[in-house]
C-alpha cells in the first residue's frame, strides 16, 4: 500500500455477507493487507415495503434484497475497536437523524477513547423515509436541519466539559461531558451526499467531503459546486479532505443502466485508471467494497486490489 493516500475497506454490514464472522475476517484482512482504515455503512431495520429511491443507483432501487442480514454499524463498530489495533475505524455513512445527538456523540467519544482516536464519523441525511418513520425520528422533511444540529451537539459534546445548547430541533442545559474524545477538538466529520445543500454542509460544518455514485464528469461537476460552496463561507477548499468510494469487482466488468462499464469493475488496467482519474481531481482517500455474494471470492478480491491495484494508482 501507497502511502500517500488513503485506502479504505468497507466491511459490509447489510448484504448476504453481512456475518459477524465476515465482517472480522474482513477487518483483519484490512489490517494485514495494510488498509488505513475499515468503514460501516448505517440502516438500523429495512423496511418490509419501501417506496423511497435509493439515490446512488441508475434505476433508484438499493443494491440487496432487503430481507438480507443486517448489522448496526454503532454496536458493530464497538467490537472492530477490540478486534483491531491500526486501522481507524469510520461510517460510511452513518445516518445522523436515527439516534439521539447526545448519545450518539458519547457513544462515538467513547470509541475514540478506547479505539486511541481511531474514529472518523461520515454523515449524511439518510434517504429511506420508511426507516425514519420505524424509528420514529425527527421528521423526514427536517432532516436536513437535524443534521446540522446534531453534528453541531456532536462536536461539542466530544470537546469536553460542561455543555448546553439551544436549536430549532434539539436544546438541553448544560450537562458535563467527560472524557473528551481523544482525537481535538473531535473525530474528523466527512459529510456524504450530493446534492447542492450536502456540499454545502460540507463547507460549513465537515472536515471532508465522502463521495459516492458519480462518474467523472459528474464528480467533477460536484467539485465546481463544492468550491463554490466554500467560497461563499470563506472556508478554504484544500483544507477539505476529498475520500471516494468505489465497488469493485476485479476481472468482471459490470454493465451500469446507461449501457457503460460501471467504475471499478472490469480488468486491473481498467480499475487502476478510474482510481487515477479520480485521484486526479485531488481525492487522496478511496474505500472500497466487493460486490459479490461469494464469501471466499470477497477475501480474493481485496487480497488482490490490495497487492495489485492500490500499489498502482
Amino acid at each position: 500500500m501507497r502511502q500517500d493516500l488513503e485506502f479504505g475497506l468497507d466491511v459490509g454490514v447489510y448484504g448476504r455477507l453481512a456475518l459477524p464472522a465476515e465482517v472480522m475476517k474482513l477487518a483483519r484482512l484490512a489490517e494485514d493487507e495494510g488498509f488505513h482504515s475499515v468503514w460501516l455503512a448505517d440502516h438500523v431495520v429495512f423496511p418490509t415495503e419501501v417506496a423511497s429511491q435509493y439515490p446512488y443507483s441508475p434505476d433508484g432501487k438499493f443494491p440487496v434484497a432487503l430481507d438480507e442480514h443486517l448489522l448496526e454499524p454503532i454496536a458493530t463498530m464497538g467490537v472492530l475497536v477490540g478486534a483491531t489495533q491500526t486501522v481507524k475505524i469510520g461510517t460510511a455513512v452513518l445516518v445522523i437523524p436515527y439516534r439521539n445527538p447526545i448519545l450518539l456523540a458519547r457513544m462515538l467519544s467513547t470509541l475514540d477513547q478506547f479505539s486511541n482516536g481511531r474514529i472518523i464519523l461520515g454523515a449524511g441525511v439518510g434517504w429511506l423515509e420508511e426507516e425514519f418513520l420505524a424509528l420514529n425520528c425527527f421528521d423526514f422533511s427536517k432532516r436536513g436541519i437535524v443534521t446540522d444540529e446534531y453534528l453541531e451537539i456532536f462536536k461539542a459534546i466530544c470537546s469536553g466539559g460542561e455543555v448546553a445548547y439551544e436549536g430549532k430541533t434539539y436544546r438541553f442545559d448544560a450537562v458535563h461531558s467527560q472524557p473528551p474524545s481523544l482525537q481535538r477538538p473531535h473525530p474528523p466529520i466527512l459529510v456524504g451526499g450530493t446534492s447542492k445543500r450536502a456540499l454545502k454542509r460540507v463547507a460549513r460544518i465537515a472536515d471532508g467531503w465522502l463521495s459516492v455514485g458519480l462518474g467523472l464528469d459528474a464528480l467533477t461537476e460536484k467539485l465546481s459546486d463544492l468550491k463554490a460552496a466554500c467560497d461563499d463561507v470563506n472556508r478554504a477548499y484544500d483544507d477539505l479532505s476529498l475520500h471516494h468510494k468505489l465497488f469493485i469487482n476485479i476481472d468482471e466488468a459490470m454493465i451500469g443502466k446507461d449501457g457503460g462499464r460501471v467504475p471499478g469493475t472490469g480488468s486491473s488496467e481498467q480499475i487502476i485508471d478510474d482510481f487515477k482519474r479520480v485521484r486526479d481531481l485531488g481525492y487522496k482517500g478511496f474505500i472500497v467494497r466487493y460486490i459479490g455474494e461469494s464469501a471466499s471470492e470477497q477475501q480474493n478480491q481485496i487480497a488482490r486490489f490490495a497487492a495489485e491495484i492500490a500499489p498502482k494508482i
